[in-house]
């Protein structure tokens, strides 16, 4: 299972194995990481699995959708990292992918 490390605003770092094909919100969730509550289920409505993907790891993963960019626009401090954890799907290239998380989503 690829692993993925989350790093909360303090720089604290919390390690996660994700399954392939799993989405990353439902990972962190799955794995107790605070900061992603993904209140939405996933389904892109609340931004509330907003993260920021590290730049290094943005190649593999494909672009956001319209329909995102216009969810980010909700979330709290975007920029160009930012990123629903929803809308990301793991696969084996994204073992050790690095994912910080906001200050708060509220």
């Amino acid at each position: 299972m690829p692993r993925v490390i989350f790093i909360d605003a303090q720089e604290n770092q919390f390690d996660a194995d994700i399954a392939v094909g799993e989405n990353l919100m439902q990972g962190a969730v799955d794995n107790m990481i605070d900061g992603i509550l993904g209140e939405c289920g996933g389904v892109m409505s609340c931004a509330t699995c907003h993260c920021y993907i590290d730049p290094q790891w943005q190649a593999l993963i494909p672009p956001p959708s319209e329909r995102e960019e216009d969810m980010l626009d909700m979330a709290i401090e975007p920029n160009e990292h930012s990123r629903l954890s929803c809308q990301i799907k793991i696969t084996e290239e994204l073992d050790g992918l690095v994912v910080r998380l906001p200050k708060s989503q509220y």
